[in-house]
């Protein structure tokens, strides 16, 4: 934050003393106020953004500096014997410093402290009054006319585009298992319950797949979990691989990955199942020489029977059961619970 209006202020400020310099000139003011615009256009902006960065609560630094940002600008007003033109951007300036920063509540706060310190210093000029904007001071006032609001959209354009951007990957992350970078387990519950309405919709054929890894603990305790780790990800791998695009393999939690495959049937699903199995038992780990996983597999095709999706995946669930019952490393359908895979060769 302290950056971004740091920023603003250098530029608000520069293209401003342009004005205030102008209407210096013109009324012959003496060569203080000269020293003094040059020190709050251009020294100024440093030392707000140095307060700010050394604090240990920026935030409330560049709010107070925000503040005294307005009470110098109600001093300018006064020395430029209020000048219509010059004034009145100098005000919009300061007003839009705090709504950018997002200050509003500090806008009244600020506002009236720019009225205090004008009213002072206009006292202590003699209430100096000289509205007129000559052609000179309208010429000098065209730059903070149109290149600061056009630089300040250009920044808020800039700062929601990153907020957008960082809101997407906070989704993403919420979607996404960091350590495999599968879709994690809401996800997939996501994908499946898209995929049961669509079958019921239209009848088109989906079938869902829990992948067990065998002995998923033993190679943990016999190996260390950073091996684990890297069978983890070696099987999410070989699932990216070996899916199509309209696919959503999964972590579903712990060992276990789920894969939702629309426009497929047991028959598809089987074939799936066989390619992963062999391509996982090929699957080599440095970390430990030797380690061979297998998976079991159990799987279930959309019916008119399943009255929801929990119903769905519990039945995949139990065709995973039946898997490992049987002397897991095999695939297992949930049409009628009997092995349609043998270990591969």
């Amino acid at each position: 934050m302290a950056r971004r209006v740091h920023r603003v202020r250098l530029l608000g400020l520069g293209l401003g003393a342009i004005c205030v310099a102008t209407v210096l000139r013109l009324n012959g003011d003496p060569w203080w106020w000269w020293i003094a615009l040059f020190a709050h256009a251009f020294a100024w902006p440093q030392l707000a953004l140095w307060r700010s960065l050394r604090s240990a609560h920026p935030r409330r630094t560049e709010a107070a500096n925000l503040l005294l940002d307005s009470a110098l600008g109600g001093i300018w007003i006064a020395v430029m014997q209020c000048s219509l033109l010059p004034s009145v951007l100098l005000l919009t300036m300061v007003t839009v410093d705090k709504v950018d920063a997002r200050r509003v509540r500090a806008l009244a706060k600020s506002t009236a402290l720019l009225a205090a310190t004008f009213a002072v210093t206009w006292t202590l000029l003699g209430f100096p009054l000289h509205v007129e904007s000559p052609m000179p001071v309208v010429v000098a006032c065209l730059p903070l006319l149109v290149v600061y609001p056009l630089a300040t959209s250009a920044i808020s354009n800039t700062l929601a585009r990153t907020v957008r951007a960082q809101n997407r990957k906070l989704e993403e992350l919420g979607r996404t298992d960091a350590l495999t970078g599968l879709a994690n387990r809401r996800r997939a519950f996501g994908v499946a319950e898209a995929e049961f309405a669509r079958y019921r919709r239209s009848e088109r054929p989906a079938t869902l797949l829990i992948l067990d890894i065998d002995n998923f603990k033993g190679i943990n305790d016999r190996h260390g979990h950073p091996v684990g780790d890297d069978v983890l990800s070696g099987l999410a791998a070989v699932l990216r691989e070996e899916t199509r695009v309209v696919d959503t393999p999964a972590r579903y939690g712990g060992d276990e990955f789920m894969v939702v495959m629309p426009e497929t049937g047991l028959g598809g699903a089987q074939e799936f199942a066989r390619r992963v199995r062999l391509r996982l038992a090929a699957l080599a780990f440095p970390a430990a020489p030797g380690l061979q996983c297998t998976v079991s597999i159990g799987a279930a095709e959309t019916s008119r029977e399943l009255a929801s999706v929990d119903a769905w995946i519990n039945l995949a669930d139990k065709a995973l059961y039946r898997a490992k019952d049987l002397g897991r490393d095999r695939f297992v359908a949930a049409d009628a619970l009997t092995v349609t895979g043998v270990p591969a060769d």
